[in-house]
């Protein structure tokens, strides 16, 4: 991981070789407000570990990973006999809309996945009292197996904001976010918190805090649109075997 300060008594844990921060909203903003990329793993992505080289190398070259995934936390506790946090991207992004320095106009670029999302989440924004300018939008293309975005860079260097919130799909925003953190010549706050802000703003199905409480999101999904989303949690079970064999450690990479 990265190289911002941290300690167990902050909730940290390493899981299959990536140091996982399981403290409240608060304090994760407050660790990543200056400057790093935060990252939001969710289980269907989580399982490849073992083979998506690309997305791992985003994982460890992250400066704080949140406990997002229900699965991963449960899975842990469970085998650990532990209590970590959950702490959700859906959770992180309340926290976050509440920032004033993410709220002030020209201070934070939003990427968005499509024109519809983007309309939705932005129409919303405003709803909350946080306008956002069409300069500081940045509809993201479709990334290939080789992240690369001089579009995107040239954007950020001429726009310099402190916060950047990423939210395109999981598995290639954290390949984005490293990519960014690594090319541009000054360090914002990169958030990617994927899918996050649909779930508020009705872009995807809304998510009310007790269904994100009580670990329910991903059943929302599920039956808001089941043959998008079953198969994919339904691959998410691997998740579970990778954890009961490498627990802490960096898991050993497979051919695919």
């Amino acid at each position: 991981m990265g190289n911002l300060a941290d300690s167990v008594d902050d909730g940290y844990r390493t899981i299959l070789g990536v140091r996982f921060f399981g403290g409240t909203a608060s304090k994760a903003i407050a660790k990543i407000r200056e400057g790093g990329l935060l990252v939001v793993p969710a289980a269907p992505a989580l399982k490849d570990m073992d083979w998506d080289v690309s997305y791992r190398d985003a994982l460890l070259g992250a400066d704080l990973a949140i406990t997002d995934s229900a699965l991963m936390t449960l899975v842990w506790n469970l085998m650990e006999r532990d209590s970590l946090y959950r702490l959700s991207g859906l959770e992180y992004l309340r926290e976050l809309l509440l920032e004033p320095d993410v709220r002030q106009p020209g201070n934070t670029v939003w990427i968005m996945a499509s024109p519809k999302s983007a309309t939705t989440n932005l129409k919303w924004l405003e709803e909350i009292g946080i306008p956002v300018d069409r300069e500081h939008v940045y509809m993201a293309p479709m990334y290939g197996a080789v992240m690369e975005d001089p579009d995107l860079i040239a954007l950020l260097h001429r726009l310099r904001p402190q916060h950047v919130i990423v939210t395109i799909g999981g598995g290639t925003q954290e390949r984005l976010g490293l990519y960014l953190k690594e090319h541009l010549d000054y360090l914002p706050a990169i958030h990617c918190i994927g899918a996050a802000i649909a779930f508020l703003s009705g872009d995807q199905v809304r998510i009310p805090d007790w269904g994100d409480r009580y670990y329910l999101g991903w059943l929302m999904r599920c039956f808001s649109d089941p043959k998008r989303y079953i198969p994919r949690y339904w691959s998410a079970r691997k998740l579970i075997f990778l954890m009961l064999k490498y627990r802490s450690e960096l898991p050993a990479l497979q051919a695919r």
